[in-house]
C-alpha cells in the first residue's frame, strides 16, 4: 500500500469554502477512483488542511493521473484548487510492524 500525505495551505479566510468544496467533491471522487482516504484534518492555527489518501495498486503515478483527468474531476464546482495558496506532498514509509 501507498500512503501520501498532503498539506495545503488554504487563503485566508477560505477554509470553510474549500473543505465544502473537498468534502462534497474531491473525497468521494477519490474513493471512487479507488484511494482511500485515512483521515483528513485542519490547523486552524497555520490555515492549514493536511489529509492522508493511500492506494493498494502499484502505479499510483497513473492512478492519480487518471483521477486528474477524469471528466467528473474537471467538473468540480467549486474546484478546491482554487482556495490553496501553497501545495505540499509527500509519500511515507511504514515504520510499525503490520498487525
Amino acid at each position: 500500500m501507498i500512503t501520501q500525505l498532503r498539506m495545503y495551505t488554504i487563503n485566508r479566510g477560505k477554509m470553510d469554502d474549500f473543505v465544502r468544496a473537498w468534502r462534497s467533491g474531491v473525497y468521494p471522487l477519490r474513493q471512487r477512483h479507488g484511494f482511500r482516504i485515512e483521515g483528513a484534518w485542519i490547523l486552524k492555527e497555520r490555515n492549514q488542511f493536511v489529509w492522508l489518501m493511500s492506494y493498494d495498486g502499484a502505479d499510483w503515478e497513473a492512478k492519480d493521473k487518471a483521477y486528474y483527468a477524469s471528466p467528473e474531476r474537471a467538473v468540480l464546482d467549486p474546484d478546491p484548487a482554487q482556495f490553496i495558496a501553497l501545495s505540499e506532498q509527500w509519500f511515507l514509509t511504514e515504520v510499525l510492524p503490520r498487525r
